[in-house]
């Protein structure tokens, strides 16, 4: 059920190398695919990165952004990385793109994959080598990173779920 899928999933920090194969990670993309956006433009992208290069790039990038350690990986180890952006200009790039990261991390966790929202994805595309890569693959619009989402088997044991604070919801019938 949904709602068990929704209260059981958890950020993973720590991944097995193995790559995931490629029609799990489309089934993943699909499921990002079809998250609801304002007024229905669809205004959001996602880029897969599975090249072991490419994500050496990024892991490097990001952790120089954030003012981590030389050698840190901020993915966890993470084989592969869903990087979400969504146009510029869009007033509610922001919300379009986080339902887009939700659907993404819900549908791995679905399929037994592990996973985690990697922030630093703005700051990596406004940088020219964020601007070149998105050149590179043909998009000439502007794009603002919303986020990364981290892929991989989980190495290790699931995380236990933390009880819910209490006093969150108030109601006015």
């Amino acid at each position: 059920m949904l709602l068990e899928q929704m209260k059981t999933r958890r950020s993973i920090r720590k991944y097995k190398p193995d790559m995931i194969p490629q029609e799990i990670i489309d089934q993943i993309i699909e499921a990002g695919l079809y998250a609801p956006s304002a007024r229905g433009t669809q205004n959001t992208i996602i880029i897969q990165v599975t090249n072991k290069d490419l994500r050496e790039q990024i892991v490097k990038m990001n952790c120089e952004i954030m003012g981590g350690k030389e050698g840190t990986d901020p993915f966890y180890g993470a084989p592969v990385i869903l990087i979400v952006l969504a146009k510029k200009d869009w007033h509610n790039r922001v919300y379009d793109g986080s339902l887009v990261m939700g659907n993404l991390m819900l549908a791995a966790h679905g399929l037994d994959i592990g996973s985690c929202w990697i922030h630093r994805a703005k700051e990596e595309f406004e940088t020219q080598w964020g601007k070149d890569l998105l050149k590179s693959l043909g998009i000439e619009e502007e794009y603002e990173g919303i986020g990364h989402c981290a892929l991989g088997y989980i190495e290790g044991d699931y995380p236990n779920p933390v009880p819910r604070k209490e006093k969150r919801v108030f109601y006015m019938k």
